[in-house]
């Protein structure tokens, strides 16, 4: 799983549909709404932002990244990869065959 944030503005469902289309993601979930505390040029910033939970295969990650950071609107984007360890049964076939 990759998680990465947007702000409130970007069209995370355009982004979401691309990925899966693309074979890249077998589902994106949307969280809309989200507020970010983090420190950013030396100061604590606060924004709304918008989660995005990425499902995909370790083999795809390498792919994800380049496609997501070619459309992600940030200067340093997010890309947290999750180890999915105790995926398995018809979630698991789901997922290889969706993004296969």
């Amino acid at each position: 799983m990759v998680l990465t944030t947007v702000g409130t503005a970007f069209d995370v469902a355009a982004l979401a549909r691309e990925l899966v289309e693309q074979r890249l993601a077998a589902c994106v979930n949307i969280i809309p709404r989200i507020e970010s505390v983090y420190r950013w040029q030396g100061r604590v910033e606060t924004d709304a932002e918008q989660l995005l939970l990425i499902k995909t295969t370790e083999q795809r990650v390498d792919a994800l990244r380049s496609a997501l950071m070619a459309r992600h609107p940030y200067e340093v984007p997010e890309f947290v990869v999750i180890q999915m360890d105790e995926v398995g049964g018809a979630w698991r076939e789901w997922l290889i065959e969706s993004v296969g």
